[in-house]
């Protein structure tokens, strides 16, 4: 079948990334194949094409705003659900080492799939929780850049994803509107992680009038061992 990329393409070259034949290939199979299991399982609510290049593709994209993804070798997404945005990302950007968290098996097996079938090589999908794999020497503090959409506030993902970043990295969470308050509230978690807030990006998605935000933090020295806490703790108490 052939899909009209304009929203696509147009989107990328205002981020400044270039897609070749073959990674255009990858965004359309990757939307078949989500479309089509999405039938079968809960993956998104958003199954039309040109809906899922903005919401979807562009959305995941945008944290070009925020960091150089030239110079990010490893990257780890918490909380990816149907592969968003470690897929897109892995898509434009091949030398990204990826890692794709995300607590219901069934998503996994998706990812899992969907990684041979796009023929992308060093990107991993694990099952599990983000606090039980942060205690983990093997991914403890050794990515580049954590990226998440997930819908928890700022105060209790900084506790999911912080201990994933090497001193120096970034962890980058996905927002929609206005930040100021929660970015206000998670100051002082942030702090106790080994983060600093740098900076809040706000952007508009393409042909939409969907406001989006991308709150950037800076990982300015170790985690303390501690943390995160035990698995459930940092959602229902939140550092503050």
């Amino acid at each position: 079948m052939a899909y009209d990329l304009t929203i696509l393409e147009k989107g990328c070259k205002e981020l400044g990334i270039t897609l070749d034949e073959i990674q255009k290939k990858q965004f359309t199979d990757f939307y078949e194949y989500l479309v089509e299991k999405n039938k079968v399982m809960n993956l998104t609510g958003i199954t039309e094409f040109q809906e899922v290049l903005i919401k979807h593709f562009l959305d995941s994209l945008a944290c070009v705003k925020a960091v150089d993804m030239s110079r990010i070798k490893r990257i780890m997404d918490i909380g990816t659900g149907a592969g968003f945005p470690g897929v897109p990302l892995k898509i434009a950007f091949p030398h990204l080492e990826a890692c794709l968290l995300d607590s219901l098996k069934k998503r996994v097996n998706f990812l899992e799939e969907t990684f041979q079938m796009l023929k992308l090589e060093n990107i991993t999908a694990i099952h599990g929780r983000a606090e039980e794999y942060a205690k983990n020497k093997q991914y403890r503090e050794t990515y580049d850049l954590c990226v998440s959409r997930a819908v928890s506030n700022l105060a209790t993902l900084s506790e999911y994803c912080l201990p994933y970043v090497k001193t120096g990295g970034y962890f980058i969470s996905y927002k929609s509107g206005t930040v100021q308050e929660e970015v206000e509230q998670a100051q002082k978690a942030v702090k106790i992680l080994g983060g600093k807030i740098k900076d809040v990006v706000y952007f508009q998605l393409p042909d939409s009038e969907i406001q989006r935000s991308l709150v950037v933090i800076e990982k300015i020295k170790a985690t303390p061992g501690r943390y995160p806490r035990k698995a459930g703790t940092p959602l229902k108490e939140p550092l503050s």
